[in-house]
């Protein structure tokens, strides 16, 4: 699971990396679940058939996704991650699964408790060829109640990591272990373009020895 994670805030790598770019100024370098901060969707308007109109576009929302019918924003403490194995029956999730609101959460790390020393010991790990991670997530639009103003909000899918040779170290050694599931170069448009049925054909283990703790 992962709670804690540092944005690509860069816009040259945005754009290097991912095709987009146009961040606000203020955005915190560092996110755990409430704050606001960057991710990537489908365009609007992708299907119109323009070839002026860029794939992808970069939004701003909360990392936690508050579905639409959440009454308040509380909700993100509990919906950060989402379990790949439930996410397309779980209340906080379906409809974004079933719509196929699929995003990239742009990452330069993620950070998870080293529990070998028998201490949690928060650890930056980051892609050891020095890239920014595309996250796959779900994201949603929330109308607040009280002045009807609409807020993104993204989650990040997880996957089981026990047999991963470098996620298998972290979280509590009785708890099961998860990871965040980090896509490749080459999957960013056919993931946001992915139909429910083709979802799970993304979420596989990132390879361990592209992996590394930073410092």
């Amino acid at each position: 699971m992962c709670s804690h994670f540092d944005p690509l805030l860069d816009n040259s790598k945005l754009e290097t990396y991912f095709g987009v770019s146009q961040l606000p100024l203020g955005l915190k370098t560092s996110l755990w679940p409430g704050y606001v901060g960057p991710f990537i969707r489908k365009h609007e308007f992708a299907d119109v058939g323009d070839d002026a109109v860029p794939f992808s576009e970069l939004l701003v929302g909360s990392f936690g996704l508050i579905p639409h019918w959440a009454k308040d924003t509380k909700i993100v403490r509990k919906t950060y991650n989402a379990r790949s194995e439930t996410a397309d029956s779980k209340p906080s999730f379906r409809d974004a699964w079933k719509k196929s609101q699929h995003c990239i959460i742009p990452a330069e790390a993620i950070y998870e408790p080293d529990w070998r020393s028998g201490v949690a010991i928060p650890t930056r790990i980051v892609r050891s060829d020095g890239k920014p991670m595309g996250i796959a997530g779900l994201w949603s639009v929330w109308k607040n109640p009280q002045d009807c103003k609409e807020l993104y909000s993204f989650t990040m899918l997880t996957i089981n990591a026990d047999e991963h040779d470098f996620m298998k170290h972290y979280h509590k050694p009785q708890d099961e272990k998860r990871m965040i599931v980090i896509l490749q170069d080459d999957q960013y448009k056919d993931w946001l373009f992915a139909s429910p049925v083709d979802t799970r054909q993304f979420l596989n283990e990132y390879p361990a020895g592209m992996m590394r703790v930073s410092t």
